[in-house]
């Protein structure tokens, strides 16, 4: 199913993905509180108990061995597998950091703790932990910054592209346009509600959202939708089809939006205006 990005996400554009990944990493988050400094402070409590006897080794608790007939069982083993995943996730993202961590101390040390035999203090565990967070914070903005600066040139530089093409007008704001088709109807006002047909597509020319795929026009306020909508369509007599090169700036700047359009991407829309507020009722023109 072709997600609209139009409506949803310019007038919901904070709203949170519900992957499996974020549900996840939720429920982590309320189960260990505050993440790696709070579990690895859980982990040295285990230490109360280092008195007492361990019966079983590594050995016996391995995989190959555990034995799941019961729900406690069952339980127990998710959480250990679940755990797994979500220290190997976080391992694999400080990994393209450029922060490589030995899988084998962490299990170490998820073992030790356990077990009530941690190496390190509450207080070194915590000194070690924060300056390690502050440290792949930075390297993240970093990655971040540099692949924003990246998509932020190529998006100016198709821009410039797009300029130069025959009959194409930039606004005073950045916005520009291309009149494929002039209507003969009314202009609609920022507060109307207009009844469109669209496609978007990326720099690239890959398609992200299109009323023609799903087969219908749509109808929303103009004031709710991204600005180079609103500035772009009060530009269109009713009739009309433009094509529309938004800047990023006028469209989802540095948040993006959804699983395809990035921070910093510039927008090219088709356009066609079929009505303000449901008049006139004018014949929607097929997909071309």
């Amino acid at each position: 199913m072709q997600t609209n990005y139009l409506i949803p996400l310019a007038l919901c554009a904070n709203r949170p993905n519900s992957n499996r990944a974020h549900i996840w990493e939720n429920i982590m988050n309320k189960l260990f509180k505050v993440g790696l400094i709070g579990a690895a402070i859980a982990l040295a409590g285990c230490q109360d108990d280092a008195a007492k006897p361990q019966t079983q080794t590594s050995a016996e608790a391995s995989a190959s061995q555990v034995t799941l007939n019961t729900d406690e069982q069952k339980v127990a083993y998710a959480i250990g597998v679940s755990m797994a995943q979500y220290i190997g996730g976080s391992l694999d993202q400080q990994q393209e950091l450029g922060v490589n961590l030995d899988r084998e101390v962490v299990l170490a040390g998820v073992t030790d703790g356990l077990a009530g035999n941690s190496k390190l203090t509450d207080e070194q565990m915590q000194e070690v932990l924060m300056a390690f967070e502050q440290k792949v914070t930075q390297l993240a903005t970093e990655k971040r910054d540099a692949e924003m600066a990246k998509v932020r040139a190529e998006g100016e530089a198709w821009l410039a592209e797009m300029e130069k093409a025959e009959g194409v007008v930039k606004t005073e704001s950045g916005l520009m346009y291309k009149v494929i088709t002039e209507g003969d109807g009314a202009k609609p006002s920022a507060e109307d509600t207009v009844t469109v047909h669209y496609r978007g597509t990326l720099p690239t020319g890959e398609e992200f959202d299109s009323s023609y795929a799903r087969g219908e026009t749509i109808s929303f306020p103009l004031n709710g939708v991204i600005q180079g909508w609103t500035e772009g369509l009060q530009l269109m007599p009713v009739g009309s089809k433009y094509e529309l090169y938004i800047p990023s700036n006028l469209a989802y700047g540095e948040r993006g939006a959804g699983q395809m359009i990035g921070p910093n991407t510039p927008l090219k829309f088709e356009v066609e205006l079929f009505a303000i507020n449901g008049e006139p009722a004018l014949e929607e023109s097929a997909d071309k």
